[in-house]
Order: C-alpha cells, then structure tokens, then sequence
C-alpha cells in the first residue's frame, strides 16, 4: 500500500499506544562492521544499514543519516572523515559580501548527496515500513558556509546580506528536497539546529520564511516533511511549526512537557531521549527507567511520538537500544491492559 501522510499521522493520533521513530541508523554500522568513514561515502553502504533498520522491525519508521557536511560539502566546503563519528566540516568558504556574491549555487548530485540518494533509491519501497531521507536546513547551511558566528552577526548587521546567502542555500535545497522525493522516500526530516540560537522574530526571518518555501513545494499525502531542531527551541516553536512541516522533532535540549502544550493536539512532536546522555552512557537499566518515565509523564498527549532527542551515536551499547524499545513496549501493553 502505498504511503499516506494523513494516514500516517492518523496512526499516531488515533491510540495511546506510542509509536517510536528513533534516529538509530548509525548504529547499524556497527553492527555490520562497517566503518564511518565508508559508510558516509557509500550510497550502497548506507542502504545496508537502513535495510538492517528495517529488517530489525522495532521502529515504526526508518531514518537516513543525518549527515549535515553533505549539502555544505556539496557548496565546496572541505570535510574530514573519521572511523566513529559523523564526517566533519572543517571550514567556512565565505569570507564577506562578495564571496556571497559569487556564491554559485552547485547541482545536486555531485558529491556525496548522490551517494545519499542512491540509498534512498536502493531502499524505496523495499520495506512496509516508511522510510525519511535527510537534509540539512538553510540557515544551517548558511552557518556553514559561512561561519556560524559570521552568519548570526550578519543576521543582525546585514540582513539582506544574509537573505541573499539563504536564497542560495534555500535554491540548493529546494532541488536536493525534490530530489529526495523523486528517489521514492516516503518522505524527509529536514534539520535546522541553527534556527535555536534565533529570537522568535529572528526564527521567523531567518528560518522559517525559507524553509515555508521548500517544505510547501514538496510535501503532499505522499511525502511528509518532518522538521527537526535539537536546540533550546522552547521559544521558537510557533515560529518552526508555522514552516508549515507534518510534524516537528525536538532535541533533549528542551523539556518534551514544555513544547507539547505550545502545538495543537492533533501535530504530531517527535522526541526527544537523549541520544548520548541516556541512550549511549549510562546503563540498560538507567534507559529503561528513563524511558519509561517520560512515557509516562507524556501519556496524555496523543500527538507524543517517541524518539531520540538527535541522532544516536553508532557506538551505543545494544543492550541500550534494546531497553528503549522494550520501555516503549511495556508501556504500549500497559495501555491495552488498562483499555
């Protein structure tokens, strides 16, 4: 059957019975034995890792890497690689005004976005379950090309300066989203970390403005946009839910019982254990117990997806892993019981 939006998000609010969405693909690298270094630059790669998600069945869906060096290495910034952890981009290419200006904005599928979306490709349709692509956000992309610091004072000083830059990155984006679409994923989670360190008003401007602008090209009730921001974004919510995205994933940064009150019942809010704190550092146990109070302290909110805060890192203990989705399946029986 084919993938329905609406009918996705009518599963999740249609139960109390929690749904878990983490973003856990990387650690599948370890359990293929596959470097980070290969599997960030193998579309082939990273497909066995999502179909090793898939195959595992515990998720209610499957999440690419999310990878944010893809799309500024696509502009020409320069990335390191290493054996555990996500490539790294090293340096900004902006250095004022008229480097902005000569910014040209690249095709997609030249670097490693092409090796992204042949995992996609090569995974579409491959499994009931629904698969999300990934892509960074453009006023992230913005603070990498430029420089974070450089971005946000521009922001203030130089504001059509910075639109012009966002315009680039967002004319980029646009292309690498349908792109996306085009591969077969069911749909995406775009990540603006950046959007956290804005005002509200400053949110509006810089982020949502021009992430309205893509998600409204590509999402339909074949493709839902998921919009992701792991920052303390207790006060911008409004400003990132009127982006005009399916449903927003929150980091560990802010307090779930803090965001779920600020958006309408039936918008679905993803979130938000602690990938490294939690899920990766302590004890089974201490996930376990940890997962099921939040559970619990967000049962009466039916809109309550249950995630990881951010991507978990690939070295997380198993066993680890294994007691979050056991948290979340405890709870789920509770809930029939009681029914």
């Amino acid at each position: 059957m084919p993938f329905s939006s609406s009918q996705f998000i009518q599963r999740i609010l249609s139960s109390r019975r929690r749904l878990a969405i983490p973003i856990m693909t990387a650690p599948a690298m370890r359990q293929l034995g596959i470097s980070a270094a290969d599997a960030y630059s193998s579309g082939e790669l990273q497909a066995q890792c999502l179909k090793a998600v898939a195959d595992d069945g515990r998720a209610d869906a499957c999440t690419a890497f999310m990878d944010l060096s893809v799309e500024a290495e696509a502009f020409g910034c320069p990335v390191t690689f290493a054996e555990d952890e996500i490539p790294n981009v090293t340096a900004p290419i902006l250095g004022d005004s008229e480097d902005t200006a000569a910014l040209v904005v690249p095709p997609v599928g030249r670097k490693r976005d092409a090796e992204a979306l042949r995992a996609l490709r090569m995974r579409a349709g491959m499994s009931p379950m629904p698969l999300f692509g990934s892509m960074i956000g453009p006023f992230s992309l913005a603070g990498r090309l430029a420089g974070m610091s450089e971005i946000m004072m521009m922001a203030v000083a130089e504001p059509a300066a910075a639109w012009r830059l966002l315009e680039k990155t967002s004319a980029f984006l646009l292309d690498y989203a349908r792109a996306i679409k085009d591969s077969g994923a069911d749909g995406m989670i775009i990540a603006e970390p950046a959007a956290g360190l804005l005002s509200p008003d400053m949110c509006r401007s810089f982020a949502t403005d021009f992430l309205r602008g893509i998600i409204h090209q590509v999402k339909d009730d074949r493709f839902m946009v998921i919009l992701h921001n792991c920052g303390r974004t207790d006060k911008q919510i409004a400003a990132l839910h009127a982006s005009g995205c399916d449903a927003l994933h929150v980091g560990n940064a802010v307090n779930m019982l803090d965001v779920l009150p600020q958006v309408p019942r039936d918008f679905p809010v993803m979130g938000n254990v602690d990938p490294v704190g939690v899920l990766k550092n302590t004890s089974a146990t201490a996930v376990y117990d940890h997962c099921r109070d939040f559970l619990a302290a967000t049962a009466d909110y039916p809109n309550l997806v249950f995630s990881s805060g951010c991507d978990v890192p690939m070295d997380t203990p198993p066993e680890n892993i294994d007691a979050f989705f056991r948290a979340r399946d405890d709870f789920n029986r509770s809930i029939s019981a009681s029914a």
